[in-house]
């Protein structure tokens, strides 16, 4: 028997071993069991549409439920009717697949099943870690010229490389989707604890918004640092065993798989240690205010390099940069400082150790938190204001929302873990002068566990537990993220 005969056979079986509801007609039980991701509701549509002609890169970075997410869709095609054995899933970094061309995968698949050749006939085909197949992106927008009624759906973790080449070759063929870490609001789904959250109504910008209280502050609080410690990722927050040694799987199958193998092969990285020891100084400091200067100096990174670094780090969804203003939410001409935020606070809790809420550095955790809920949130302008005020100190604002067009602040909020400042809020004196200075006439302020509006030289300041401010910030983004899919 030639090689590539005996080489096809191989593959067709591990096709049938990757495709079960060929015969079973339903995806495995294990993964039936699992709650889907809130953000299925969106992908789904964008998957089960055969009429948008259309690829559908799921992108994301690792561990947070892609793969999970395939398949639960599987299984809700083969709900709504479709023929289970028109849905082919290959998960492209299986070692026997290596150098095989996606169509020929596709054809394999259809001569498994012994289905004709006939390019009309509908399929819906999923590529799993596709950025393990170079020039994938070439080969996906030939299959989705090609085969009119099949649906094409590719996921992958190296995130930095799949958005680059499907923006260069995927111009109206590819649909991108970001699937990000689990936001607060989607952790307590997934706990089921959505009876704690209660909505309300507050007066603002002459108008009433809704925003999330809780009937038992308390609760909700140990949820939430629970969340800053460990709830970034599904398999995390349902499994007692990795719960009991997450440091071990975020650092082994989330930081180690991208800082040693995705980034130095897509970027060429020599030097990994340097990698490796920028983004844990980078963690154990997220929220800080940074520079480069200070960064080249403390990290002994080149300045050149570590521009590179930050932008390899960001694009691999690890961290996200914050830029900052001054007190009139202008951008500075020359950009000396920024902030760095893990985009999801259990990244630090896994490289050093779980949070309380009596060490010094839950301040700085519970900001990391709160961004993590703006950061996957699309069409959004949002930057910190930092500047010397009049008696020389440093002013600052934690969150300013930017009207992009005008370049003029929307509004500010404070994030605070502590109940202080709603018995003395003439103490927030950065965030007063920012208000004044900007004409806004009202601002959220976070606390530990108390609500309340108070009045302060003829703004509002809207005082709310931390935890309800980033429960409704978590549930807003993926309302707007459902709108931006025209959902």
């Amino acid at each position: 028997m030639e090689y590539t005969e005996l080489l096809e056979r191989q593959i067709i079986g591990r096709l049938r071993i990757d495709n079960p509801w060929w015969t079973e007609g339903e995806i495995p039980s294990f993964y039936k069991k699992m709650t889907p991701r809130l953000y299925m509701d969106i992908f789904y549509p964008l998957v089960s549409d055969l009429a948008l002609k259309r690829a559908v890169i799921l992108m994301g970075p690792r561990r947070v439920g892609k793969t999970v997410m395939l398949y639960h869709t599987i299984q809700r095609l083969i709900d709504e009717g479709v023929n289970a054995q028109n849905i082919i899933y290959i998960s492209v970094e299986t070692p026997i697949y290596n150098k095989i061309d996606l169509e020929h995968l596709f054809n394999l698949s259809k001569q498994t099943l012994a289905k004709s050749m006939d390019k009309m006939e509908e399929f819906y085909v999923f590529y799993d870690e596709i950025q393990y197949l170079k020039e994938w992106e070439v080969s996906l927008k030939s299959l989705v010229d090609t085969y009119k009624n099949v649906k094409f759906v590719a996921s992958g973790s190296a995130a930095a490389q799949l958005k680059k080449l499907s923006d260069e070759s995927g111009a109206g063929r590819f649909t991108d989707f970001n699937l990000p870490p689990l936001t607060f609001h989607e952790y307590i789904h997934l706990k089921g604890y959505e009876q704690l959250m209660i909505p309300k109504q507050m007066a603002w910008g002459g108008g009433l918004s809704d925003y999330y209280g809780t009937v038992d502050v308390d609760k909700l609080n140990n949820l939430f640092v629970d969340y800053i410690n460990y709830g970034g990722y599904p398999e995390v927050v349902f499994n007692e065993k990795i719960r009991e040694n997450p440091g071990q799987f975020i650092r082994h199958d989330i930081i180690d798989k991208v800082l040693l193998r995705d980034l130095p092969s897509l970027y060429g990285i020599q030097d990994v240690q340097e990698l490796n020891s920028l983004f844990t100084m980078i963690a154990y400091h997220s929220g800080c205010q940074f520079s480069y200067e200070t960064m080249s100096k403390e990290s002994g990174v080149r300045k050149d390099l570590l521009r590179k670094y930050i932008e390899y780090l960001e694009a691999a969804f690890l961290i996200k940069v914050i830029h900052r203003t001054d007190d009139t939410a202008k951008k500075y001409q020359r950009e000396v400082s920024f902030k760095i935020y893990l985009t999801n606070p259990s990244l630090r809790c896994a490289l050093f150790q779980p949070i309380r809420v009596t060490d010094d550095e839950i301040g700085d955790l519970v900001e990391t938190a709160v961004f993590a809920q703006w950061i996957p949130r699309q069409g959004v302008d949002i930057s910190y204001a930092n500047w010397r005020m009049n008696n020389r100190e440093q002013g600052e604002v934690d969150i300013v929302g930017m009207d992009v067009a005008r370049q003029k602040p929307q509004w500010g909020v404070e994030i605070k873990w502590s109940d202080r400042y709603v018995e003395h809020p003439g103490e927030l004196t950065s965030l007063l002068w920012f208000l004044s200075k900007n004409k806004l006439r009202e601002a959220i302020v976070t606390t530990e566990t108390l609500t309340a509006d108070k009045e302060m030289d003829s703004v509002t300041l809207h005082f709310m537990p931390v935890a309800c401010y980033a429960y409704t910030v978590g549930k807003n983004t993926l309302n707007r993220t459902q709108q931006m899919y025209g959902l």
